[in-house]
């Protein structure tokens, strides 16, 4: 099995164990927001001195940074915060395992970033299969009551969120890929450790000024609850890593396909941790959403 595979299943079970948290972090003291917070502020030191090390054990010089690998690294991190913020949200309004589904629409819209950023074209098949998907994404974001007109049922806030987190996702993603790139120099786990050093702290930064002046009881309460935040920075540290080292590797639209399988452990989780079901039009939605995942896994 190729090495950017088994980073990506990593991947996606450390993130999916990070939502959980977050989760249970946006329901109890903190807001979407500071939940976020949490995710940036207690992993961005120890990304800083684990890539530290890593330079200095391997005797790598730093690789150039030129002023393309700013622009991606604020693009995928701004992209990022955003998208963690809209994930957080959804959770407080479907179920954990709905919540996953909808914002692995970045699969399919990693693809059509891919597109207007790169030039990257589209097959019909491929198209067809985004069409699929799209039916599974708003039979997941129908309210469970299932009543009301059509649109009052597919443009739901949770539709809405699932989305918007998938298109910050796939921004996150492309840009991430761009900026690792784009380094001068260095083996894979220097420049991806490198990028995710440089976007974590940016992101910890810029999360602690909006808060400190939107919302500053959000930052006492992150530093609080340090014994639930802190396993958040843990296994954002993990999962961030074995991303980027993914997208230093492979394409981000075959990584977001490969990290689908964040949808089974989200399923997983839900029914050991958080004691949910899914109704049969959500199980539908999923099933059409999954097997149009599988079909571009195996066309684009």
């Amino acid at each position: 099995m190729e090495a950017w595979i088994v980073l990506t299943f990593a991947a996606a079970l450390f993130q999916t164990a990070r939502f959980m948290l977050q989760k249970q972090l946006a329901a109890s003291r903190l807001s979407a927001t500071g939940a976020t917070f949490a995710r940036f502020v207690y992993s961005a030191p120890l990304i800083a001195f684990g890539i530290t090390g890593y330079i200095w054990l391997s005797g790598q010089a730093v690789p150039a940074m030129p002023p393309a690998f700013w622009g991606y690294a604020a693009m995928g991190g701004i992209a990022q915060i955003l998208a963690t913020v809209a994930v957080v949200a959804l959770f407080a309004r479907r179920n954990f395992a709905v919540g996953i589904t909808l914002k692995k629409t970045e699969v399919m819209q990693t693809v059509l970033v891919g597109f207007v950023l790169l030039g990257e074209g589209v097959t019909l098949l491929a198209l067809a299969a985004l069409t699929v998907g799209m039916i599974g994404v708003l039979l997941l974001g129908d309210p469970p009551s299932g009543t009301g007109g059509w649109r009052a049922r597919a443009f739901t806030p949770a539709t809405l969120l699932g989305l918007g987190s998938g298109m910050f996702f796939a921004f996150a993603g492309v840009g991430y890929r761009a900026a690792s790139l784009s380094l001068e120099g260095g083996d894979v786990a220097l420049r991806a450790g490198l990028t995710l050093a440089v976007v974590t702290s940016g992101q910890a930064i810029g999360l602690w000024i909006w808060l400190r002046l939107r919302s500053p009881g959000q930052i006492t309460r992150t530093f609080q609850s340090w014994r639930q935040s802190a396993w958040v920075g843990l296994t954002s540290l993990a999962g961030s890593y074995c991303w980027f080292a993914a997208f230093t590797l492979q394409t981000a639209a075959y990584v977001y396909a490969v990290g689908q399988v964040e949808v089974i452990f989200g399923f997983l989780a839900g029914l050991l941790f958080f004691r949910e079901t899914a109704t049969g039009r959500e199980l539908a939605g999923i099933i059409l959403l999954t097997g149009s995942i599988l079909g571009l896994i195996l066309l684009v």
